[in-house]
C-alpha cells in the first residue's frame, strides 16, 4: 500500500532546560512542504541558521547526537527525531530558542505528546522509502557492539542489552509495527545511566539541566551521604537522594519492566531517522549506542544512494556483480571517443570512494604508435582513466551533475609500478581526500591482477558546463 508524506496541521510549542546545557530553551514544530524534510533553525542566533538533520550534519556523538552546521550547534536531538520518526513525519521545521531541546522526562513523549496536539496532516505525495535486498552487518568487537539489518516489508527493531548489573542484566525488545506500538510501548521510555557515570558527566561540564525527574539512575557504586547531598545540589533536584531496594536511585519505578531497553530502540529510531527517508528494514542490534547507531546509518545510506545511482543511469537494471555499465558511464561524463577510458563503475560510496574498470585491447588506436612492436599503454592515459573515475564519483556528489564539468588543476606523486599491455584490466580506487565546493583533493590506484601499476594525487574543481 502506498503511504502518503506527512507532516503537522499547526504550530506547537514545548519549553524547558536542556539536559547537557541546562539553558533555557523552547522548541517549536511547524509544518513543512512536500519533500523539505526535517530541519532544524536556531531563532536565537542573526539570521536564524537553518541545521538539516541529517548525516552530514552529525558533529559529536559522545553522549548524545548533536548536529551542526560552521559553528552552530544544536545538541542532543535524538529524542526529538525519535518522536518524528516514530510518528512518520516526514516533513517539519523544528525551530529551537537556544541551543539545545528541552529535556522534559527523558523520554520521546513530551515532543510526541506536542505533534500529535499540532494534529498529523497528510500530504500529497508518496513516501520514498529505503529498502536493501541483502543483509547488511556492523560490529565494534572491542565494545561488544553486532548489528544486523535485512531485508523488511516495514521498520522493525529487535535490540538487546547486557549489563554485569542486577537492576538491569540482560534485557530484550521488539517492535514490530511503528503505527500500533510507538506512542504506547516506547515513546515513554526514559534515558539512563550509572550513578559512577554521573559525577563524571557533571565533571565534563554535561547534564547541567539532568536529574532524577529527567533520567533513571541505575546505583552500581556505593553512594555517601556526603555524595547524595553534593549530587542533589548539582542535579537541582529537591529531595533527598538515597540507594533504594530496587538498585536505581530513589527507587524511582520503572514505566515498563525493560524500559531500559526500550528507550535504547527509541533512541535507535531517532539516530536512523538522520538518513533523511522512512526506511523498510529489521534491524537486530545488540549494545549498541549513538556512535554505532550513526555508523549504521551511513552504511544504510551509503547502499541508498547507490540503488538511486543505479535508478538514474541505469534504470531497470538487474542485480549483478558490477554496479554501472557503459552506458551509464555516458550519461554521466562528458567524455567520448577515443577518450571514454571508462567500461564499468563497481562500487561507489559517494563523496568517499569509487571502483571502476577499464578493459584494454589492442583495437585502442594509441597502440598504433605506443609501440608497435611491444604494444604499453601509455601512462598518461592510465592517470586520465583515473581522474575520469573520480570525476564520476565527484559529479556524483554534488546538485543537477548533469550541467556540470570537472577540470583537473593538479597531479602529485604520480608513480607508475608495472607496464599495463592488452589483454589487461586496469581497476581504479579513487578516495576523496578533501571535498569542498572550491575545490577536491583524490588519490587513485590503478591494479592489474591486484598488484599496484600505477597512483597519484588528483586537485579538481567542478566548473558549469
Amino acid at each position: 500500500m502506498v503511504k502518503n508524506q506527512r507532516t503537522i496541521k499547526s504550530r506547537s510549542s514545548l519549553s524547558g532546560i536542556g539536559l547537557h546545557t541546562g539553558v533555557e530553551t523552547t522548541i517549536t514544530f511547524v509544518p513543512a512542504p512536500i519533500n523539505h524534510g526535517v530541519t532544524l533553525i536556531r531563532t536565537d542566533l542573526e539570521n536564524c541558521p537553518q541545521i538539516p538533520a541529517d548525516l552530514d550534519h552529525v558533529v559529536d556523538i559522545t553522549r548524545g547526537t548533536t548536529l551542526g552546521l560552521n559553528n552552530i550547534r544544536v545538541h542532543t536531538v535524538e529524542h526529538v527525531l525519535a518522536a518524528v520518526a516514530g510518528l512518520q513525519i516526514d516533513n517539519l521545521i523544528i525551530e529551537l530558542s537556544n541551543s539545545e531541546p528541552p529535556v522534559g522526562d527523558g523520554s520521546a513523549m513530551p515532543f510526541v505528546q506536542t505533534l500529535l496536539k499540532a494534529g498529523i496532516s497528510e500530504q500529497d505525495a508518496p513516501k520514498n522509502y529505503l529498502e536493501i535486498d541483502t543483509p547488511l552487518s556492523y560490529s565494534e568487537k572491542d565494545r561488544g557492539v553486532d548489528i544486523v539489518v535485512t531485508p523488511s516489508d516495514d521498520l522493525r527493531i529487535t535490540f538487546l542489552i547486557d549489563y554485569k548489573n542486577p537492576a538491569l542484566g540482560t534485557q530484550y525488545t521488539s517492535l514490530v509495527d511503528l503505527d500500533k506500538e510507538f506512542v504506547n510501548e516506547f515513546a515513554a521510555s526514559r534515558t539512563f545511566c550509572f550513578l559512577s557515570e554521573v559525577e563524571e558527566l557533571y565533571n565534563a561540564g554535561l547534564i547541567k539541566g539532568g536529574g532524577l525527574d529527567s533520567a533513571i539512575v541505575i546505583v552500581d557504586t556505593e553512594l555517601t551521604d556526603e555524595k547524595a547531598e553534593e549530587l542533589r545540589r548539582k542535579s537541582r533536584y529537591k529531595d533527598k537522594i538515597f540507594v533504594g531496594k530496587t538498585g536505581i536511585l530513589n527507587d524511582i519505578p520503572l514505566r515498563f519492566y525493560n524500559e531500559p531497553v526500550r528507550h535504547k530502540a527509541v533512541d535507535l529510531i531517532g539516530d536512523l531517522s538522520l538518513i533523511g527517508v522512512p526506511i523498510k528494514v529489521h534491524v537486530l542490534a545488540a549494545r549498541s549506542g549513538h556512535a554505532a547507531n550513526v555508523a549504521l546509518a551511513k552504511m544504510i545510506r551509503s547502499v541508498y544512494e547507490k540503488k538511486l545511482l543505479t535508478s538514474k543511469y541505469s534504470p531497470g537494471k538487474k542485480k549483478d556483480e558490477y554496479l554501472l555499465d557503459i552506458n551509464a558511464i555516458l550519461k554521466a561524463l562528458p567524455h567520448r571517443y577515443p577518450l571514454l577510458l571508462l567500461d564499468r563503475i563497481i562500487d561507489i560510496e559517494p563523496k568517499k570512494k569509487v571502483v571502476a574498470i577499464k578493459n584494454v585491447t589492442y583495437n585502442e588506436p594509441h597502440f598504433m604508435g605506443h609501440f608497435p612492436e611491444k604494444p604499453v599503454m601509455p601512462g598518461v592515459l592510465i592517470v586520465e582513466a583515473m581522474a575520469q573515475a573520480g570525476g564520476f564519483m565527484l559529479l556524483n556528489a554534488i546538485e543537477k551533475p548533469e550541467k556540470k564539468l570537472v577540470y583537473f588543476m593538479g597531479i602529485d606523486g604520480v608513480r607508475f609500478r608495472k607496464p599495463v599491455t592488452p589483454g589487461d584490466q586496469l581497476c581504479f580506487e579513487v578516495e576523496m581526500l578533501q571535498f569542498r565546493p572550491s575545490a577536491c583533493k583524490m588519490a587513485g590506484k590503478a591494479f592489474v591482477d591486484g598488484n599496484v601499476v600505477a597512483e597519484g594525487t588528483f586537485l579538481a574543481v567542478v566548473v558549469d558546463r
